[in-house]
């Protein structure tokens, strides 16, 4: 039986803890604070929590704030569970990549790469009345239009159209007539024609 059950047999004996931690919603420790004059018991049971919860309160003040040992050795944890020395996650932090003219009229900015699988994500920018060569797909090929207009072949693409290519289709004629920004997600080893 707990502390505050054990003094006070009223049945909001037990509403009393999370009254001591300031656990309770506004309406409920009014609640309790109107309780707790008329019920002796649990003024005796709030007594004997609030005593603990200062004790426990002034003995751990600083348990949500560690000493700066600490997170160095939680790093150094975390780090050798990761095969990486302490601090290279922070430095290898993601930067934001350029744009890249790859060929004339086409940009790309490479978001990222997953060489085990041989993709890579980007942002594509076709200049209007500009071509992509044609290609045949290695791996599964996604690509989610942005803006402009985009023509796979003879389907015309609008802004927050998508497309799925599987491997070993081919794209004989991907062109914008306006011009237009997609996200890419497709094979490095695509073959260009």
């Amino acid at each position: 039986m707990s502390t505050a059950s054990k003094t006070s047999g009223c049945a909001r004996s037990q509403q009393l803890y999370a009254y001591a931690l300031g656990a309770l919603s506004a309406s409920e420790a009014r609640d309790v604070e109107e309780h707790v004059p008329g019920c002796s018991g649990c003024q005796q049971a709030l007594q004997q929590l609030h005593r603990l919860v200062d004790t426990s309160v002034s003995r751990d003040a600083d348990v949500l704030h560690p000493p700066a040992s600490l997170w160095g050795r939680v790093a150094e944890r975390i780090g050798s569970e990761r095969d990486e020395a302490p601090g290279q996650a922070a430095a290898a932090r993601w930067v934001e990549p350029e744009w890249a003219e790859v060929a004339p009229g086409i940009s790309c900015k490479l978001l990222a790469t997953d060489s085990k699988k041989n993709i890579v994500s980007m942002l594509v920018r076709l200049a209007p009345g500009m071509n992509y060569p044609p290609h045949t797909h290695a791996g599964v090929e996604e690509l989610h239009l942005l803006d402009g207009e985009l023509w796979i072949d003879d389907r015309k693409l609008s802004p927050g159209d998508y497309n799925r290519a599987e491997p070993g289709s081919k794209d004989a004629r991907v062109w914008s007539e306006t011009g237009c920004t997609c996200v890419l997600i497709t094979s490095v080893r695509d073959i260009l024609h």
